[in-house]
C-alpha cells in the first residue's frame, strides 16, 4: 500500500482537507477515495491514507462504513460551501452531526471536551462536519477556492491581509503568473 498521500494540498483544516480528496491532476479530475485512480490505491486505503494525513488513524479505522460516511460528509460540506444558502445542504451537514456530540469533561490541566460517538465510523465525517463549522464560526469570509479555473481545492486563508488567491503558489500561483508573463512578452 502506498502511504505518502499523493494529493498536492494537504494540512488545511479538516473540513478543507475532506474536499481536498478530490484534486484535478493533469486535467483530471482524481479522487483519493476512488480506488485505482488516485495512486493505485484502493478505496479504503485511500481512506488510510487521509486518517493518517489529518491524525485521525489512532483513533478510527480505515473500514467501508468510515468510507461511505466520508463520502457523505464530503458532498454535504461540498453543498454547504457551494451555496451557503441552500437549506438541504444545511440539513445533509445537520445529518452528519447528529450521529455525533460533545461531552464536557474534567481533565488533570482543568475543563476539557472530548467527542462521543453511538457508531465510531461516524467519528472521521463528523469530526469534518464539527471543524466546518468551526471555520465558520472563526471567519466564514477566509474560506476560499483556488483561483486558477482548472483547480478544485479550498483552503483556509491565514495571510495576514486575507488577499491569498492559490491553494499554492508553487503550482497555481506559479502557472497563473508564468501565463501572464508570457501574454506580455508575446504582445511585445
Amino acid at each position: 500500500m502506498t502511504t505518502t498521500d499523493p494529493r498536492p494540498l494537504t494540512g488545511e483544516p479538516i473540513a478543507l482537507d475532506l474536499l481536498n480528496t478530490r484534486w484535478m491532476q493533469d486535467g483530471v479530475l482524481t479522487d483519493l477515495f476512488a480506488g485505482a485512480g488516485a495512486a493505485g490505491l484502493t478505496r479504503v486505503e485511500g481512506v488510510a491514507v487521509w486518517l493518517r494525513s489529518v491524525g485521525l488513524d489512532d483513533r478510527f479505522r480505515a473500514d467501508a462504513p468510515t468510507l461511505i460516511h466520508l463520502l457523505t460528509a464530503r458532498e454535504a460540506l461540498a453543498r454547504a460551501l457551494s451555496d451557503p444558502a441552500d437549506e438541504g445542504a444545511r440539513a445533509l451537514v445537520d445529518a452528519v452531526l447528529e450521529h455525533g456530540r460533545i461531552r464536557a469533561t474534567l481533565t488533570a490541566e482543568g475543563p476539557g471536551e472530548r467527542a462521543e460517538f453511538a457508531d465510531p465510523a461516524w467519528g472521521p465525517a463528523w469530526t469534518a462536519a464539527r471543524g466546518y463549522l468551526d471555520l465558520l464560526a472563526s471567519g466564514p469570509d477566509r474560506i476560499r477556492t483556488c483561483a486558477s479555473e482548472t483547480c478544485v481545492l479550498r483552503f483556509f486563508d491565514v495571510s495576514r491581509n486575507g488577499t491569498r488567491r492559490w491553494c499554492s503558489m508553487t503550482a497555481c500561483g506559479n502557472r497563473a503568473k508564468a501565463s501572464r508573463h508570457y501574454a506580455r512578452t508575446r504582445e511585445r
